[in-house]
């Protein structure tokens, strides 16, 4: 499992140049996956969200431009330098709605039981050191019955794409990550835990382990990303 002070300080060091790295990494990507986290969230008409491993808050920034005024929602992450960048982007370019950036760890999120409606989150969820006891976390602080987890993550791709896929990761992403950040030891390591990730079956399973009654696992781009739904 990954570490967790580790992984606070590599993403302390990039979370000046990451959202330029993620549009070129995944080719702007990313900005469809999320759209697709976003509308899943938006059937689900949440009051209260929580988006845990916020970032520097591109997920809450889409819902809060996608949702009603009335919804309220808390970006949450570890690494305080990522909710700096967060909080100068809200200065900047103001989005309607209620957006608060808080620190927490996953692992022991400082809300009461049943606080929010949904949770987020997108391509953290694999940096958790123990993502059951993240999973579980996360259903006591959902209202139950009726609240959502969502998880967008990378996973692993059909057959006919994993070996360019994996080379990718490999040799040609670190290599473009040290151009654009100056940090090519970030990327091996977030290349490494996308290769280790679970497939759909079995995230789904981790998740359903954790308590949630029903998991719904959508492929996205050839199965490179998932979206998982839990209930």
């Amino acid at each position: 499992m990954p570490d967790p002070a580790a992984v606070q300080a590599m993403f302390a060091r990039i979370a000046r140049r990451y959202d330029l790295a993620n549009r070129v990494l995944s080719a702007g990507l990313d900005i469809r996956w999320r759209r697709k986290l976003v509308a899943a969230v938006q059937r689900s008409r949440p009051g209260k969200i929580l988006d845990l491993a916020t970032g520097s808050g591109d997920v809450a920034f889409a819902l809060a431009r996608s949702l009603p005024d009335g919804v309220s929602i808390m970006g949450m992450d570890f690494c305080e330098p990522m909710l700096a960048v967060a909080a100068e982007r809200q200065r900047r370019h103001p989005v309607p709605g209620s957006i608060a950036f808080v620190s927490g760890d996953a692992l022991a999120l400082p809300l009461p039981d049943g606080a929010v409606d949904a949770i987020t989150i997108a391509f953290g969820f694999r940096n958790f050191a123990d993502r059951a006891r993240a999973l579980r976390e996360m259903r006591r602080v959902l209202r139950n019955p009726g609240g959502h987890l969502f998880i967008l993550e990378f996973s692993q791709p059909s057959r006919r794409l994993r070996p360019a896929y994996y080379a990718y990761l490999r040799h040609v992403l670190p290599h473009l990550a040290r151009l654009i950040t100056g940090d090519r030891a970030a990327y091996e390591y977030l290349g490494a835990t996308i290769g280790a990730f679970p497939a759909r079956a079995e995230l789904a399973a981790e998740i359903a382990a954790a308590g949630f009654a029903k998991v719904i696992a959508t492929p996205i781009s050839g199965g490179i990303v998932a979206l998982h739904e839990a209930f």
